[in-house]
């Protein structure tokens, strides 16, 4: 009962969100760059700061077992900045300089939530660090059709909580829980052929930001890296398109439209629904893989990893071929 009803109170705030958006003309108009051509609410992805708003209240109430507020301050404070400032750029459009600060000092809180300062030796540090923010801008990156980021998310919390209840407990079974609702009820909105909102800055850099948390919970209590893995689809296309942009000789930090979710709805006219789902499924495929078999990270890199890029790369010579495109 008690999750039906935080589905009802983020359905609420969603809907209450619109009504500010649509009043303060928070919208996304379509550009050369764009992946769709209708303009539409931009922010939606609010509901995911809103569902940690609403996690922390209802453990605090329940007193929960696992919920230490000392403990669980740095990742609320470090969500906080981070979907603060995102939110804030949606609207003004902010300098690379300040976002970068706030990343900054969201990514300390997250590294200290997962207690890794006392863990890992000073030079590993740097590198979870690159990873982090390579992760969150992996995320952004990639939220350019309708109902990728959502059902991404959706199948990465969805395989992080089947861990949780019947392999390993590593956290609060509603830490998971509650972004699970919260994407539910964001793809009940975005996953339509006309979507009612995008995510925004706001949520994809949020949901990036919970699901590193979970992630990194989970692989300091086992020890496994191979975790990792389950947001290895999307590693594999925001790297190889990078060297792509490095090998055509373009800004990296600039938008483009070479990702292969963009050419396939773009040039290829697939459906963004589709290709969305294609993501979805394939990396719920390789997630499902590492848990039967029981992988290893090098395991999952050969059997899983490398043939996905194999079909990645495929893919990308195929429609160049086809449509003369990169």
């Amino acid at each position: 009962m008690e999750y039906f009803i935080i589905a009802i109170i983020l359905l609420a705030l969603e809907l209450l969100y619109f009504k500010i958006a649509g009043h303060y003309n928070i919208i996304d108009k379509p550009n050369h760059r764009s992946s769709h051509t209708k303009i539409t609410l931009r922010g939606g992805g609010v509901i995911f700061p809103f569902a940690c708003v609403l996690y922390f209240v209802m453990s605090i109430i329940h007193r929960k077992e696992w919920f230490v507020p000392e403990q669980f301050w740095s990742f609320g404070l470090g969500l906080f900045l981070l979907s603060a400032i995102s939110f804030l750029d949606d609207i003004l459009d902010l300098s690379t300089k300040l976002r970068l600060v706030f990343h900054f000092l969201s990514v300390v809180l997250l590294i200290y939530f997962l207690g890794l300062w006392n863990v890992l030796p000073f030079w590993l540090l740097p590198i979870v660090f690159i990873f982090i923010i390579g992760v969150l801008n992996a995320y952004n990156f990639m939220d350019g059709i309708n109902g990728i980021t959502g059902l991404y998310s959706f199948v990465i919390l969805s395989t992080l909580y089947y861990i949780n209840q019947y392999k390993i407990i590593f956290t609060d079974v509603n830490f998971i829980i509650y972004p699970v609702l919260a994407s539910l009820v964001f793809l009940f909105f975005n996953f339509r052929k006309k979507a009612k909102c995008f995510a925004g800055d706001v949520g994809s850099m949020s949901i990036a930001f919970w699901v590193l948390a979970l992630l990194g919970l989970l692989v300091v209590k086992t020890q496994e890296l191979t975790y990792l893995l389950f947001i290895g689809v999307y590693g594999i296309e925001v790297i190889f398109t990078i060297i792509q942009r490095i090998k055509l000789k373009e800004n990296i930090f600039e938008a483009h439209r070479h990702h292969l979710y963009q050419l396939l709805v773009n040039k290829m006219k697939w459906s963004h629904l589709l290709v969305s789902t294609m993501y979805g499924v394939i990396q719920l495929l390789i997630n499902f893989s590492i848990i039967y078999w029981q992988l290893s990270f090098m395991e999952g890199i050969l059997y899983l990893i490398f043939p996905t890029l194999i079909m990645y790369v495929l893919a990308k010579f195929y429609i160049f071929k086809t449509t003369e495109t990169y």
